[in-house]
């Protein structure tokens, strides 16, 4: 009995061994794996035996993006402001053995190295430079770690400027500087309104001139066409009648008449001397005569 136990023991001495050893890799891990005291391999996702005493797991890296936050550093432009900005880095590990062994405490050297690169580039900037181009500076800042950081197995994605903190005096004046322009622009608003709103009222005083012109001209027009349609109407009339009168033939007493009645008209009691044609005179004298014979009758 006592034979059977031992050996009993021994297997699940070894069983129990093997489950210690067993390793599983998380997805988006990875394993740094040294054989007595070397490396020897990078464990991916999945299942994975080591060998007890001789293996052991000597770094368990995250192949996941992730970002730092790096204090605020002082830094000096061109001009000589003295100014504080910090900065995030994107990055993500993609060779875990040469982060592994590549450098000692890797975010310790990206800060140092981001802040050095930092500096650099600032110093080659002015003050207005600095605040208008963000976006070249995290460019350059890019770049030079991507470039650096190649030897530790990591990819450095992309670096952001988070906040950029010139001095107090400094701000002050950008404010007062962005007051006055502000204050500028609503004045050069303000006039181009007042402008545009002379050349509308004086536009619409043109054109209704020109309507006021058009009118009087349309007017004085139709008038002219009004009489000058009169007149010959009166012409188109007094033709008709002369030439009915030429048709009738009419004789000369009768013409005689007709005109002792225009002139009879033509004094109407105004006028002091009137000077009578022979013919009617005697057409006159004649008309007298019979009006006295037809008296004493």
């Amino acid at each position: 009995m006592e034979l059977l136990i031992i050996p009993i023991i021994l297997i699940a001495i070894v069983i129990a061994i093997i489950i210690a050893n067993v390793r599983i890799v998380p997805q988006a891990n990875a394993f740094v794996i040294e054989r007595l005291g070397a490396y020897y391999d990078t464990w991916d996702t999945g299942l994975h035996v080591k060998i007890p005493v001789i293996d052991r797991v000597a770094k368990r890296v995250s192949l996941k993006e992730a970002v730092v936050d790096f204090p605020p550093q002082p830094v000096i432009t061109k001009d000589n402001v003295t100014m504080s900005i910090d900065t995030v880095v994107f990055y993500r590990i993609i060779d875990p053995k040469l982060y592994t062994y590549g450098v000692e405490r890797p975010m310790m050297a990206i800060e140092n190295l981001t802040a050095t690169t930092l500096r650099n580039i600032i110093g080659d900037l002015e003050l207005d430079a600095t605040l208008t181009s963000r976006d070249t500076i995290n460019s350059k800042i890019t770049e030079v770690l991507d470039e650096a950081t190649d030897a530790w197995g990591i990819k450095i994605n992309r670096v952001e400027l988070k906040n950029i903190m010139p001095p107090r005096e400094i701000q002050d004046s950008m404010e007062k500087q962005m007051k006055a322009e502000r204050e500028r622009r609503e004045k050069i608003l303000q006039a181009e309104g007042e402008k545009k709103a002379a050349i509308l009222v004086a536009e619409g005083e043109k054109e209704s001139a020109i309507l006021r012109a058009d009118a009087i001209k349309e007017s004085k027009i139709r008038e002219a066409e009004g009489e000058a349609a009169a007149i010959l109407k009166i012409q188109e009339a007094t033709a008709a009648g002369i030439e009915m009168i030429n048709k009738v033939q009419p004789s000369q007493e009768f013409i005689s008449i007709k005109a002792l009645e225009s002139f009879e008209k033509a004094a109407d009691g105004k006028a002091t001397k009137i000077i009578i044609p022979s013919e009617i005179q005697g057409l006159a004298g004649l008309a007298t005569s019979l009006t006295e014979l037809a008296k004493k009758d």
